[in-house]
């Protein structure tokens, strides 16, 4: 993290939308047989049956969560980015209406399909692409993983892509999809260096090798920076920014081998936001849900600190697009 911003570790909130599903699942192999060396074995994740009780669980956990806002009710359902977005929304809700959720109102996943690869070696995950009844129209895209047989499956990755944006996976005779390895060289940028590469190209609008078509134009890209640009300085108030990446643990990217030879890749990044007011100057009061997360006295600076995960098509030859993002307030502190 940047020394000139003089910013710390923060951990804890959400401030958009968030949602997911469910699980508890045994990895068996296609014929229903246990696993035994799921560590050396090249076996799908888990059976579409039990992919589909995952999403069950994980969104009846979700709901009964956000009608309560208490994070303990579906913490056993989430990890990663989506598990530090929903704990701080939860927190920050709670904070805010100790009663719970007057507003609540169910989520719920239809059309459930299931992409589930078939890879040796842990962690284990597959994909569920469901319509939800909130968002409009788009697709919730869910990845579930866990790291051993005796523990339940949780959602990582939580993303919301038009339909149409959706690629096709392609799929071996049992029906069971390729995962992309981290390192895999056959594509624009390989999956473990893609958290990274954007953060570089969000903070100076380059991939960090001396190109600046890494990423192709839209809202989570050339957008983004526009809008940062923007808000970076105005009258009595200056906004710095940093970006870090997530690569580690459960936030290590996924990814999907795609019909074109390409990979719909899932992956995390950090972000930082420093607003300071200039002599005289104060910083804009921030919302409920904000102060709900701060610690310490908002004087002269707040410093916010955001989760986010990303989705994106990534070409084996182009430039890498940004199909979605959902990112979520985590902490602040006021000095």
């Amino acid at each position: 993290m940047s020394r000139d911003l003089g910013l710390r570790r923060l951990r804890g909130f959400d401030r958009g939308v968030l949602l997911a599903a469910s699980v508890t699942a045994l990895s068996l192999t296609a014929s229903g047989c246990v696993v035994v060396h799921g560590e050396r074995e090249v076996l799908p994740a888990t059976t579409r049956a039990e992919a589909a009780q995952a999403l069950q669980e994980f969104t009846a956990a979700y709901n009964k969560a956000d009608e309560a806002y208490d994070s303990s009710l579906d913490a056993e359902y989430t990890t990663g980015a989506l598990g530090d977005i929903d704990k701080a929304r939860l927190t920050a809700g709670k904070a805010n209406n100790p009663d719970g959720n007057s507003g609540h109102s169910p989520l719920k996943l239809t059309d459930a399909k299931f992409t589930i690869p078939k890879k040796a070696g842990w962690p284990r995950w597959f994909l569920a692409d469901a319509a939800g009844n909130k968002g409009g129209d788009v697709r919730w895209l869910l990845v579930f993983t866990r790291s051993g047989l005796e523990e339940t499956w949780e959602a990582a990755y939580l993303t919301l892509v038009a339909p149409d944006d959706i690629p096709g996976f392609p799929l071996d005779k049992d029906g069971w999809a390729e995962a992309v390895p981290a390192n895999a060289t056959d594509l624009t940028v390989p999956p473990g260096e893609l958290s990274a590469t954007y953060a570089t190209y969000l903070k100076n609008g380059e991939d960090g090798k001396g190109g600046g078509a890494t990423f192709a134009e839209g809202p989570h890209t050339s957008a983004w920076r526009a809008l940062r640009t923007k808000q970076s300085a105005r009258p009595g108030l200056a906004t710095q920014y940093i970006d870090e990446p997530m690569t580690n643990g459960d936030y290590a990217p996924l990814a999907l081998r795609t019909e074109d030879g390409g990979a719909l890749v899932f992956f995390t990044t950090r972000h930082f936001e420093k607003q300071t007011a200039a002599d005289g100057a104060s910083v804009p009061a921030p919302n409920k849900d904000v102060l709900a997360l701060t610690t310490g006295e908002i004087r002269q600076t707040l410093t916010m600190e955001f989760v986010s995960n990303e989705v994106a098509l990534d070409p084996g030859d182009g430039q890498v697009e940004i199909l979605g993002r959902i990112q979520g307030l985590t902490s602040a502190k006021g000095e």
